[in-house]
């Protein structure tokens, strides 16, 4: 006579909840590591828009700064020249006016303002300033956005010029950002350099 004969081999429950335990990690793994990709992705993303901000904002102020001439009204090229924050006269458009240029800091953003001349006689209207927002997360803590240099720069002197700086002795000026879009996660700030000579104040 043939026999049949029936297993009772099967999961216990301690087997099961092993498994259960381990399905558990693998997912919680599998999961932190995607979310991971995710942040580490939006803060490269982030880092470049902000590197790509500096970049032209460099660029635009090397352009203008170089152009700077006395304004409309006879004023001298150069009106204000801190660590933070320099005014200076330029023709940043398509007409004769030159208008006052103002790169300025406000908290973590670079700022510029332009003010048209206008009335008969010309006048510059402070209440008139046009504001925009250049570049953001400007990390310069320690160090100051703008430098300026005398006509002996790379001569007899490298140094920059101590504050309270003499307008009429500026010829040249530095400009440095540190572009950071998280201190707390992003890689090292982001470093941006460059100067600029003033060509109608240029005596050597």
């Amino acid at each position: 006579m043939s026999k049949i004969i029936l297993s009772n081999k099967g999961f216990t429950l301690m087997e099961v909840l092993v498994a259960m335990g381990i399905f558990s990690l693998i997912s919680t793994a599998i999961v932190g590591l995607f979310v991971y990709s995710i942040k580490s992705n939006k803060i490269v993303w982030e880092q470049l828009s902000t590197q790509n901000e500096g970049r032209k904002i460099t660029q635009d102020f090397v352009n203008e700064l170089r152009s700077a001439t006395y304004s409309s009204i006879g004023a001298y090229p150069l009106e204000t020249a801190q660590d933070s924050q320099i005014i200076f006269y330029s023709n940043v458009d398509a007409d004769i006016l030159r208008e006052r240029v103002r790169y300025f800091l406000e908290g973590n953003t670079l700022k510029k303002g332009i003010i048209k001349p206008t009335g008969n006689p010309l006048i510059y209207v402070t209440s008139t300033e046009s504001i925009s927002e250049m570049v953001h997360d400007v990390y310069n803590t320690t160090t100051p956005i703008f430098y300026y240099y005398d006509q002996n720069y790379g001569y007899t002197n490298s140094l920059p010029l101590s504050q309270p700086v003499s307008i009429t002795a500026v010829r040249m000026v530095g400009f440095v950002l540190e572009l950071e879009e998280d201190p707390s996660s992003s890689p090292v700030p982001f470093h941006i350099e460059t100067k600029a000579v003033i060509r109608n104040l240029k005596s050597n």
